[in-house]
């Protein structure tokens, strides 16, 4: 594990704690949650409802934090961490456009359990503590979809905590990276050392020889901040069996 007050705490010191609301006028979403909901329950949530722009490194809430907006991804990834008391950290968690972040306040709780960091830019949906809450508690679209979010969550949890346990870092990294391309939408990750140490748990030096083995395999290009994706099939191929497991429910319950 990695010491988030010395690394990660050093990449997220000037950033802002919250999004800027974007001026754009816009409100079409890629993301699944609100993708699924009828058009009245939709519209119910419409006056509340905000683009923000996500930017990297940026905090959307830290443990403990009151929870006062609960955000839906687009193209943006956001990292789950862990923290210990002592300043270590780990990623236990991805949520992209297939969930929503700050569910905490959907099942019972007003603050986060856990640091959640943007992981990949882009953009999203934000919407009030109260109104999410409002329309969640109507046992409707939402309070089904929601569900099923927490059950993947679940089933990525889980399925990390494995990986982490069992696998090389260079199956870590290329499941990691799989899930990147998957929720980006694209095969151009911006993604520091720093960045992928904190979610592996791992070193940079480490993480360096990895991502330079995974290129000698040809199945990614990596410079400093940047990888590209060349060979997605082999990369499927080579990492572990975690990241099917995941993507297979994922596919089933999204469907």
């Amino acid at each position: 594990m990695l010491c988030c007050n010395t690394r990660a705490g050093n990449l997220r010191r000037e950033l802002p704690n919250h999004s800027s609301p974007s001026t754009q006028p816009s409100l079409s979403t890629r993301n699944s949650i609100l993708n699924s909901l009828p058009k009245e329950d939709f519209e119910r949530l419409l006056p509340d409802l905000e683009e923000v722009n996500l930017a990297l490194g940026q905090v959307l809430y830290q443990a403990e934090d009151p929870i006062t907006h609960v955000y839906f991804p687009n193209k943006a990834m956001i990292s789950v961490i862990a923290n210990t008391v002592g300043g270590q950290c780990a990623e236990v968690g991805v949520i992209g456009y297939e969930g929503l972040v700050g569910v905490d306040v959907l099942l019972g709780a007003d603050s986060a359990l856990n640091e959640n960091l943007v992981q990949h830019a882009n953009g999203a949906l934000r919407i009030n503590t109260a109104a999410i809450r409002g329309e969640f508690k109507r046992g409707g679209a939402l309070h089904d979809s929601v569900l099923r979010f927490v059950r993947l969550m679940m089933i990525q949890v889980s399925q990390t905590a494995l990986c982490n346990r069992l696998h090389t870092v260079e199956e870590r990294l290329s499941r990691w990276l799989l899930l990147c391309r998957d929720r980006a939408g694209t095969n151009e990750l911006q993604l520091t050392q720093e960045f992928l140490a904190i979610m592996l748990g791992t070193n940079r030096a480490t993480v360096t020889m990895s991502a330079i083995a995974l290129q000698s395999a040809g199945y990614i290009q990596y410079t400093r901040g940047h990888i590209t994706v060349t060979d997605h099939e082999g990369l499927e191929d080579f990492t572990c069996e975690c990241y099917q497991t995941v993507k297979t429910e994922y596919d089933r319950l999204l469907k």
